[in-house]
């Protein structure tokens, strides 16, 4: 699903016609097995952990597919002052928060 999101709060030739209200997307992730053992190896020999990376991008995505399907449920074409937040809800797993306004937007 795609429509434009911005961290600001206007899109360069539109204008904003119509305020919809708080939208968002949560998703708590944890580490598949295999991310997990190659993250634990890696913390123990120091580095980038590329398996954590990765499955905080999966949590990054899903997050802001949630709020896109949020905001076209709440009739916007468009969603401004795209946040994302994240924290650790235990040990092994890391809650994703994506919220923003969703708004109609059109043409200038």
């Amino acid at each position: 699903m795609s429509l434009p999101c911005t961290t600001t709060f206007d899109f360069d030739g539109h204008r904003v016609d119509e305020y919809k209200g708080l939208v968002r997307g949560i998703v708590v992730r944890a580490p598949t097995i295999s991310q997990g053992i190659v993250g634990g190896l890696k913390k123990i020999v120091g580095g980038r952990i590329g398996a954590y990376r990765e499955m905080c991008e999966q949590a990054r995505g899903e997050a802001l597919e949630s709020l896109l399907e949020h905001a076209q449920q709440m009739g916007g074409n468009a969603v401004i002052g795209l946040r994302y937040e994240s924290s650790a809800v235990d040990d092994s797993a890391t809650e994703v928060l994506c919220y923003g306004t969703a708004v109609v937007i059109k043409a200038l």
